[in-house]
């Protein structure tokens, strides 16, 4: 992987990261799109869950348009992140849980949880972030401590190019979002998804 590629990379993670479309599936699709070499925690973890990652995509999307054409917003529903209960706000996190499943999309499953448990869909997008920084911050981590933080040159620059990349990408796509579901739903986001995974399968899957 090179500059480019990590840029490009980086891009891909900032728009998907914190939009309910999965941001795992677009690095796939990217990755496999830029033909970059395949190393062992793309191949192993992400590659080797095609098949799962399609099909949360594709379900995932339908779930979506269930969810707003069943479950309309109300008068009555939570319109402030304050006023989210603690039972609430558990079941919400345990539907985060269910985004370890490539192509699933913490997002997803966050706002989905938020949007059955009553809370409108501006103040679910706002829950959503705020549960995805000390998730994100974990699995950075993480990953820091397995690899004993011994990283190259070359390493460090592509990380710092990825991480400025996403940071700056997420902002925009934060405020396009909150922006867009003002007067929209997100059943544009579950179409998106299962077209998405149509595709994957087509253009990846069905020449494997």
């Amino acid at each position: 992987m090179d500059i480019i590629h990590a840029l490009i990379l980086s891009v891909v993670e900032g728009i998907t990261e914190f939009l309910p479309i999965s941001s795992t599936g677009h690095l796939i699709l990217a990755s496999q799109l830029l033909k970059i070499e395949q190393t062992e925690s793309i191949k192993n973890v992400l590659l080797g869950n095609s098949l799962v990652t399609v099909a949360a995509l594709f379900w995932g999307g339908i779930l979506i348009i269930i969810v707003e054409l069943f479950f309309k917003e109300k008068d009555h529903h939570v319109n402030d992140i304050g006023k989210i209960s603690l039972k609430s706000a558990l079941v919400i996190g345990l539907f985060q849980s269910i985004s370890v499943v490539p192509g699933v999309s913490r997002a997803a499953a966050t706002i989905i949880g938020a949007r059955l448990m009553g809370v409108k869909r501006k103040t679910a997008a706002e829950f959503s972030f705020i549960l995805a920084l000390p998730t994100m911050l974990a699995a950075t981590g993480l990953d820091l401590l397995k690899s004993d933080f011994s990283f190259g040159t070359s390493e460090v620059i592509l990380l710092v190019v990825g991480f400025l990349g996403s940071f700056l990408v997420a902002s925009l796509a934060i405020k396009f979002l909150l922006s867009y579901i003002q007067n929209h739903s997100f059943i544009a986001f579950g179409v998106y998804r299962i077209i998405l995974a149509i595709l994957f399968y087509l253009l990846i899957l069905r020449n494997a």
